[in-house]
């Protein structure tokens, strides 16, 4: 009742908050300078005071920003935000801002204000409502324009060092006895990298992160991300416990036997997670590319492009299909949100509207005509190699784009009118020019152009899709049950890995124990619940 009561004074006050800046008559072209705050959700580095994109930005629209960049742990982050109720203007999404009352409804603005959002979220606005039929937050991927190009997977799979790839002569990785084979012949070659030991197989359980620990037996059966949970026929049941789960953890623990496993897996942060990656001594990992992408740009800026990771979509067996791509899902909730105590919520939404033009999207993705990016003879974008080299120099990034900041912002994706692709990396010429020798030599091996062809190409998505983005409210018997399981899961996975073969079955006998001992039912309830109101409204829409 508190939390809805919290939700409900802040939905009067925005509505209060709007109407007198309506009646105002605040100017359109409103040049007044004002500095924005901004809490970014993920670790990053702060752009230089003269960033060339930003300064545009202070040019054109008198805006200038001050992030607050996460460090440390996000839930911990929140918590201190929440305690303290001195929200920045804008911040990205979550859940828990929402359940605190945190962030203002964006429906009547986006009405009156924001046109070009408008139009660009109308198909996505049933996902969009919260529980109480409110939009707090815009998603800032998922929906698209134009054609839509899978060169990259950003999303889950079991990653494997091109290196190893290589070493055995580019075979194809289907299942996952296959990939660790791999792994444990590389590793017995070559016992140091650079000097110090090579790690098999990292697994990061850091928070909510631990994912990279939980997920990877949803699609080993052939199955997407939907979370915790399996979803058939429109309904959900979680997998934690069940046969299918207990096959991978089985293998894990025999995995780590072999010596495969990183011996400090479970005590990492993820900063020290990124750090191993970074050395370029870990073969193979289960993730997702976005979160350990910086990572990735470490190693390129190191010019160690064999110890960078290429896709294994595997599965438990060759008669499996694998569904780890998807067509990218609407990210509910997890763009910007503008917070309660923000002066200026419409110069906000109009910031937004105005950066969601196509000239100031090619601004924010590709750069400066001439300077970052040509332009040929047809009309396509392109760039020299020596632009390409310096895009991937997070040092230059910091100085010359806005990414952190357009990366939770509205956005197009697809491409645009013109038929240029919305980022560089979808540009599929470009895309491929972009690839360094190794990458190009990789992908010939297998015939391919892009590493997308990894994977199956994925069906249209279910009207549903994701479950893992159903809001569940903080305190609920079903956040209760969903935090249980997540306790269980690193309680008792790691133990379970790092047995001895002989405990394995008493341990896993254990943690089934513990899971019926939680409201299951209450976590499945919500979630096929909002299963259920997606579809409706999906229908009526």
């Amino acid at each position: 009742m508190k939390r809805g009561f919290r939700r409900f004074w802040s939905t009067c006050m925005a509505c209060l908050t709007v109407f007198c800046l309506v009646s105002a008559g605040f100017a359109a072209d409103n040049l007044t300078p004002v500095k924005l705050t901004v809490f970014l959700g993920r670790p990053s580095q702060q752009p230089t005071p003269d960033n060339k994109i930003f300064k545009k930005i202070e040019q054109e629209f008198g805006v200038t920003f001050e992030f607050d960049i996460l460090a440390g742990d996000l839930d911990q982050k929140l918590g201190v935000l929440i305690a303290g109720g001195d929200y920045p203007d804008m911040m990205t999404g979550d859940t828990k801002l929402i359940d605190a009352g945190a962030f203002i409804p964006l429906e009547d603005l986006i009405e009156q204000y924001a046109p070009n959002l408008k139009k660009h979220y109308e198909k996505a606005w049933y996902l969009m409502k919260y529980n109480d039929g409110h939009v707090y937050v815009l998603p800032n991927y998922g929906v698209f324009q134009g054609d839509y190009r899978y060169n990259e997977s950003y999303g889950p799979a079991f990653w494997i060092q091109k290196a190893v790839l290589k070493e055995f002569g580019y075979p194809k990785v289907k299942t996952l006895d296959q990939y660790f084979d791999l792994i444990q012949q590389y590793k017995e070659k070559y016992p140091t990298i650079d000097g110090q030991e090579t790690i098999g197989f990292e697994i990061l359980s850091e928070g909510w992160r631990n994912f990279c620990l939980k997920n990877a037996p949803q699609h080993l059966v052939g199955n997407p991300n939907e979370g915790g949970v399996i979803v058939k026929d429109g309904v959900a049941k979680i997998f934690a416990g069940t046969d299918i789960d207990k096959r991978y953890f089985k293998k894990l623990n025999e995995v780590n036997q072999l010596g495969l496993i990183d011996r400090e897996s479970f005590v990492l942060s993820y900063d020290q997670y990124l750090a191993k990656l970074t050395s370029g001594r870990v073969l193979g990992m289960f993730d997702q590319r976005w979160n350990f992408q910086r990572a990735e740009e470490s190693l390129k800026t190191q010019e160690k492009i064999l110890r960078t990771y290429a896709p294994c979509p595997v599965v438990y067996d060759e008669s499996i299909k694998d569904y780890y791509l998807d067509r990218p899902p609407v990210n509910v909730n997890r763009g910007f949100g503008i917070s309660v105590n923000a002066k200026d919520p419409v110069r906000i939404i109009k910031l937004l509207d105005a950066l969601y033009d196509e000239r100031w999207q090619k601004l924010l993705y590709w750069g400066v005509e001439g300077d970052d990016y040509l332009v040929n003879e047809q009309g396509r974008f392109y760039r020299t190699p020596e632009q390409r080299v310096q895009y991937d120099d997070p040092a230059w990034k910091q100085a010359n784009t806005g990414l952190d900041f357009a990366a939770y912002s509205p956005k197009m994706e697809g491409t645009f009118s013109d038929g240029n692709a919305t980022s560089p990396g979808m540009q599929p010429e470009e895309y491929y020019e972009s690839l360094k020798p190794e990458d190009k030599e990789l992908l010939n091996a297998y015939g391919y152009k892009t590493y997308g062809e990894f994977f199956s190409t994925p069906p249209e998505n279910p009207m549903h899709y994701p479950a893992w983005s159903i809001p569940i409210e903080d305190g609920s018997p079903a956040k209760i049950a969903s935090l249980k399981l997540d306790d269980l899961a690193n309680k008792y996975l790691p133990k379970a890995i790092l047995a001895q073969p002989a405990e394995f079955d008493t341990i896993w006998a254990e943690y089934v124990v513990e899971i019926g001992k939680v409201d299951v039912k209450a976590y499945e309830d919500v979630v096929n619940a909002g299963i259920q109101e997606r579809i409706k409204n999906a229908q009526a829409q």
